[in-house]
């Protein structure tokens, strides 16, 4: 591993008596690469402390304390010894690790360490050294199936994205089962469980442990920087882990790796003796406190340690009491520190800046980020061969339900597309909004890809409640998208937007998952199923909440009919009432929606009462009915089957028709379809006979499981085909 071996200098920081204990209290504060990972020495506190602590009582509090205390006052000295000898001229050097030591590999739930090492086998390790240079000592390999454990402190919308680039990286280069440690609050958590959940790789678990609850052990500590409370977490591993985990990989979101982890895994076996720490020491001039007059920025030795990386043996921590050595420690710091606050290295990743920093030694690591940053995702649901893995019940299902299709049916490809799990990143970019007190808040839902992405602004202009918007993307357009988002103000105005990226797999646009995702994540009591390329009238979302009550949805089972218009002019003077819509209409530059091409799809609406209505009226389902309602939240999805153009919307009206749903048009309401090119669906639908053919076939099946789930009532929906 590049930097594992350094001249004496770089030896004595490493492994001469006892580092200094103050620099832990700031393990936190920021990130880094992992090259000359160093194993950091903590020495155990007196027997004689560790006794009258066990006996209990106030006063073994006490002697203990005082024990903690003469500890540090060691070290500090101990920390003087070696500033002087590391200020004098070099002697000759020092072989490094030529003891062997000899024991078995185990996996990390049943290791012991030894006083001297982990345990591996370490026999021939040594350094041949000549004159001032050394010859870097060879890593002992990781066991094919040993599994590597990585804990995480992850907290928000933005870190829940930029954890999945490293994320990335992880697996693009690992060769061993992997076991995901992530501490969280509720946002990410929901974020990241969904995400992994449909990410489906394996040989890769995944535990949660709330932050929430570890808020109070780092409360106290007055901090300045931008992490936050979150930052001082990782101080709190020990208690936070499982007591049975015994090693672990500590990470920032914002790493890039560019080798196997497993190489960072096996500096473990370099440990010694009391060393329990490994990190690297900071390389921004920043720590060195010698930038500017009065520039303090930590007390720590020379630059201090990165904590971006941090190796931490959880086993050897407890028996040394870390709880009590860091609060101590930071208790003492604090008196003269007064608070945390610390900037970052170079190469780091979290905030645009830095990715446009100057510097020769950034490229590689720039371009090497952006290349994971779009990755495919989906290429890294590769198996690890050779190696058991955890039975995933949800994986098994799937793949008996797929052995089951027949492929040599022509509509092979459509039945599978109901089946496939789409990896999903819900809440993309920051969401902030809580429902109305007045139980009457509805919430827009609709879905869109790349080619719809210029109506967000439009739509976010004529609707001011909150939106849920699921957006088909790959990795490449989901980082177009975000930068975008980032440089539209109407859309970083808005807080109340959710965007759920559904990212790309298989040849189908697959509609109604993407509706179902975001109707999945409204937090309102109802929503309004539209479509990205329809505007809805000004006025309409203050308009529908006021019909909640009006309607008395809450206590009936209703649709409420949004009548449907379309313009095939890209620039329209929208119609500020219904009277300026009604004239339009009669001029020409607006007509009821699919009037020219499919009719059936919106003649039960009857626009022609529509016209003069002023009070709500109900209508009756009839055959290929598809209009745009508001519904209450547990209202049910959309049927899978359905992809890519026809029926997908149809067999919804139908469901809600046949759970007695009633359909009562809004007289003052109405939205506008925008012209746009057809879409890659429709074009198919309307040039492959096989595709249409597929079509009717789903129909007739969705038909027939109506019948099976509804009985007679269902006969209706058969007769209506037969007559369309």
């Amino acid at each position: 591993m590049p930097g594992m071996c350094r001249g004496r200098r770089k030896f004595l920081a490493a492994s001469l008596a006892l580092l200094f204990i103050p620099a832990l209290t700031w393990l936190y504060l920021s990130a880094g690469n992992f090259q000359g990972m160093k194993p950091l020495p903590l020495s155990p506190l007196e027997t004689q402390s560790s006794t009258v602590t066990s006996r209990g009582g106030a006063l073994g509090g006490g002697v203990a304390r005082e024990a903690l205390e003469l500890r540090v006052r060691e070290v500090e000295e101990e920390n003087r010894v070696l500033r002087r000898e590391l200020s004098r001229p070099p002697r000759n050097p020092v072989g490094i690790g030529q003891r062997p030591h000899h024991a078995n590999h185990h996996g990390n739930q049943s290791k012991t360490h030894s006083e001297e090492g982990t345990g591996d086998n370490e026999a021939g390790l040594k350094a041949v050294t000549s004159g001032n240079a050394s010859e870097c000592v060879q890593q002992p390999p990781v066991d094919k199936c040993e599994t590597i454990h990585v804990a995480i402190v992850c907290a928000g919308y933005n870190a829940s994205r930029d954890v999945v680039t490293l994320v990335k990286s992880v697996l693009f280069h690992r060769r061993n089962p992997l076991h995901f440690h992530i501490i969280t609050d509720s946002t990410a958590q929901h974020i990241l469980a969904s995400l992994f959940q449909t990410w489906m790789v394996p040989a890769v678990r995944v535990d949660f442990y709330d932050a929430d609850e570890l808020k109070s052990e780092v409360s106290w500590i007055p901090n300045k920087h931008y992490s936050g409370i979150y930052g001082l977490m990782k101080l709190v591993l020990t208690k936070t882990l499982p007591p049975d985990l015994q090693k672990v990989i500590v990470l920032d979101t914002d790493i890039t790796f560019a080798t196997d982890i497993a190489e960072l895994w096996a500096v473990f076996h370099k440990f010694r003796g009391q060393q329990v720490l490994g990190l690297v020491e900071n390389q921004s001039d920043w720590y060195l406190g010698n930038l500017w007059k009065n520039h303090r920025p930590w007390p720590a030795l020379e630059r201090g340690f990165n904590t971006g990386v941090i190796l931490l043996l959880l086993d050897r921590l407890r028996k040394l009491r870390w709880e009590q050595m860091w609060r101590l420690t930071a208790e003492r710091e604090l008196m003269s520190m007064l608070s945390t606050s610390l900037a970052d290295q170079v190469i780091h990743w979290n905030s645009p800046k830095k990715l446009r920093v100057k510097n020769k030694h950034v490229e590689f690591f720039r371009n090497l980020y952006l290349t994971f940053l779009e990755y495919d995702g989906n290429l890294l649901r590769r198996e690890l061969f050779g190696c058991p893995s955890e039975t995933d019940h949800n994986s098994e299902n799937l793949q008996k339900t797929l052995s089951e299709l027949d492929e040599d049916d022509p509509c092979y490809e459509f039945r599978r597309e109901r089946f496939t799990v789409h990896r999903t990143h819900l809440y993309f970019l920051h969401y902030e909004y809580e429902p109305t007190s007045d139980h009457t808040d509805v919430t827009l839902v609709a879905q869109l890809s790349m080619d719809r992405l210029q109506m967000l602004e439009a739509i976010c202009k004529h609707w001011e409640g909150p939106i849920s918007l699921a957006l088909y993307l790959s990795d490449a357009e989901a980082q177009q998208f975000l930068r975008y988002a980032q440089g539209s103000e109407v859309l970083m105005a808005r807080g109340n937007v959710g965007y759920h990226i559904v990212y790309k797999e298989g040849q189908f646009y697959p509609v109604n998952l993407l509706r179902n995702v975001a109707m999945r994540q409204v937090n309102t009591p109802y929503m309004f199923l539209s479509d990205i390329d329809f505007l809805p009238m000004y006025g309409l979302y203050e308009y529908l909440r006021k019909s909640v009550v009006q309607l008395d949805m809450a206590n009936s089972k209703k649709a409420l009919v949004v009548p449907a218009f379309e313009t095939l002019r890209y620039r329209l003077s929208y119609p500020k009432s219904k009277a300026e819509l009604l004239s339009q209409l009669d001029m020409g530059t607006l007509f009821t929606f699919r009037y020219h091409v499919w009719t059936k799809g919106h003649a039960p609406t009857n626009f022609a009462k529509w016209r003069t209505a002023t009070t709500p009226y109900r209508v009756q389902w009839e055959g290929d009915f598809e209009p745009y309602v508001m519904v209450r939240r547990d209202s049910p999805e959309y049927d899978r089957r359905f992809v890519g153009f026809g029926w997908n919307k149809v067999a919804h009206i139908m469901e809600l028709d046949a759970q007695e749903y009633e359909f009562v048009v809004l007289p003052n309401a109405y939205m506008i379809h925008m012209p746009h090119a057809p879409s890659f669906d429709i074009t198919k639908f309307r040039s492959n006979k096989q595709y249409r053919v597929c079509l009717k076939t789903l129909k007739e099946e969705f038909q027939q499981n109506m019948s099976r789930r509804y009985g007679f009532a269902a006969l209706k929906y058969m007769t209506a085909e037969n007559n369309s």
